[in-house]
């Protein structure tokens, strides 16, 4: 029995490999220059995690193995985009207030 092959949507692997590396800066952040780093870990972590995750992604693509986003898969990803940006924006507002008084 031949078996199925299985098709990811756009940004899957991307988007994997950003959740696993994101953590793995926390350490990188803190070899750094201590815990005042942290953050600059993290975002390295992100980016180390795109770029495996692009060209994970790229060999998928050139085997056929990549599809397009359902229209629920794209309304799902604004909708999270959208509540991505208010949480910063709620959070950039803490900070400023913190910082204020």
């Amino acid at each position: 029995m031949p078996k199925k092959r299985v098709k990811y949507h756009e940004g899957y692997f991307i988007g994997m490999w950003m959740a696993i590396c994101a953590p793995l800066g926390i350490p990188i952040g803190l070899f750094i220059g201590g815990p005042a780093f942290i953050g600059a870990g993290v975002a390295l972590g992100v980016s180390i995690g795109l770029a495996i995750g692009a060209a994970i992604e790229a060999e998928h693509r050139k085997a056929g193995r990549i599809r397009p986003l359902t229209k629920e898969e794209e309304r799902r990803k604004k909708i999270s985009v959208f509540v991505g940006v208010i949480v910063f924006l709620i959070g950039a507002l803490v900070a400023v207030l913190m910082l204020v008084s």
